[in-house]
């Protein structure tokens, strides 16, 4: 199986303040890996590290074998944890301009997924809910035919009662054989798709291991793991 997300001794500093401090693992084709950490413990500044929107201070990110580049981003569909929408487009537009950006957006299963989640194309985008945006943006990641999706706390804004459609959804909606790499705090959520958990904690990995063999070996679940090590 091949490895399509991979760091190497990967530092990151703000100038005196450190936020990745030799962070080494793998992520092999196919899984759904999720980035555990709390609030501050780098998962944001990994995943714009493995986007080429930062530099590292050392080491290396490697996205299919390649540091960021065009080619890396042209199989990587990502999430920011922002709202990236424009106001003053329509829904329409919005799915027109990524499908101008990116060659695999796939049209119809953007509109299949508008439909499902009740969407109009004629809808203008600073009308929606703040739920109902985040649902598009979600969709117009989603639509793509990647090899890679990075999904920056993609359930951290919606209620508790959409956490398990919002997953769902993803699950539903994945191109077969992609990778998903979910970054979030809240584990208990999305531990039922996991294939493969990293915790990061203060800029360091403190584990890495496949899901299923984590709770074998402990008899508990990632979520009472995450509150065991992260506890204030």
């Amino acid at each position: 199986m091949s490895t399509i997300l991979e760091c190497k001794d990967l530092y990151k500093s703000y100038g005196s303040s450190p936020a990745l401090a030799g962070v080494s693992f793998a992520v092999e084709e196919g899984g759904v890996v999720g980035l555990l950490g709390p609030n501050g413990s780098g998962k944001s500044t990994l995943i714009k590290l493995a986007m080429g929107m930062l530099q590292p201070t050392q080491g290396e990110v490697l996205v299919n074998g390649m540091r960021p580049c065009p080619a890396t981003k042209a199989i990587t569909a990502y999430l920011p944890d922002k709202d990236f929408l424009s106001n003053w487009m329509r829904v329409e537009q919005a799915i027109k301009y990524s499908a101008d950006f990116f060659t695999d957006f796939n049209h119809e299963r953007a509109e299949a997924m508008l439909s499902r989640l009740g969407i109009g194309m004629k809808q203008r985008i600073r009308s929606l809910s703040k739920g109902t945006r985040e649902k598009l943006g979600l969709i117009l990641t989603m639509a793509r035919d990647a090899k890679l999706f990075i999904l920056d706390e993609p359930i951290a804004g919606v209620d508790p009662a959409a956490r398990d459609f919002i997953l769902d959804f993803i699950m539903g909606n994945r191109p077969a054989g992609s990778t998903i790499f979910l970054c979030t705090h809240l584990i208990a959520d999305i531990q039922p798709i996991l294939t493969h958990a990293i915790f990061l904690n203060c800029g360091k990995i403190v584990l890495d291991e496949d899901a299923a063999a984590v709770t074998a070996r402990t008899g508990k679940s990632l979520d009472e793991l995450f509150r065991e090590e992260f506890k204030w």
